[in-house]
């Protein structure tokens, strides 16, 4: 599983026809995207989920975070979302990892701090350690990216984090701030520059990380 390994991304096709349009859009995002590192395969993941070639450059990777992921993927750590459709985006295959969502954990204390429901959520899941060795993804709420920095300026210890909110509100900051609090804490970042990004993009690029995980056992289960 090192930055070099092969150049394929896996799309979740399970049928003929899947295989053969996958197949087609990989060529293209191939040309697009060209390179043989794990990074270069996020980079593909990230343009064919945005129908955008310029997105590979709006990427930015912190610490080796595609083979640490990786890891915990195949560790079977959980994956914690800020909000549903990232959770719901991830697929069910290929890995042993619960799947949770921040959204809806601390409303008692949203109500009474009158803070966003997922800066609440972030908050109560860091109180139970839940972060602590976790893939950890934000899809779509900044508020939710900037508090799980100060959580991780705090002590907590993803094994990665892949952000990408989106927005014209402090999502670009938001981002910013985990990608320096993940460098001055030793937690891998993959994250975004813009105003750009999405859920969407959220789990694909964390789909890409479970692919690579997948092939990595399989790796050494044939070798």
């Amino acid at each position: 599983m090192s930055d070099e390994d092969g150049p394929y991304t896996n799309l979740g096709e399970t049928t003929a026809e899947g295989t053969t349009i996958a197949e087609a859009s990989l060529d293209i995002v191939t040309d697009l995207v060209p390179g043989d590192s794990l990074a270069d395969r996020l980079r593909r993941k990230a343009v064919h989920a945005t129908g955008d070639p310029e997105f590979q450059y709006l990427l930015r990777f912190g610490d080796d975070p595609v083979r640490r992921g990786a890891e915990a993927v195949e560790d079977g750590k959980p994956i914690v979302t800020d909000v549903t459709m990232p959770r719901h985006g991830i697929t069910d295959r290929g890995h042993d990892c619960e799947k949770r969502t921040a959204l809806g954990e601390g409303d008692e204390l949203a109500a009474e701090e009158g803070i966003t429901r997922t800066r609440a959520g972030v908050l109560a899941l860091d109180e139970r350690d839940i972060y602590d060795g976790a893939i950890a993804v934000v899809g779509n709420a900044p508020t939710a990216a900037l508090t799980l920095a100060e959580c991780i300026e705090s002590g907590a210890r993803p094994a990665v984090v892949v952000a990408t909110p989106v927005g014209f509100v402090k999502a670009a900051e938001s981002r910013r701030r985990l990608r320096e609090a993940g460098t001055s804490q030793d937690v891998p970042t993959i994250t975004n520059v813009g105003r750009r990004g999405g859920s969407g993009l959220a789990a694909a690029l964390t789909n890409e990380l479970i692919h690579v995980a997948n092939e990595a056992t399989t790796e050494r289960t044939d070798g």
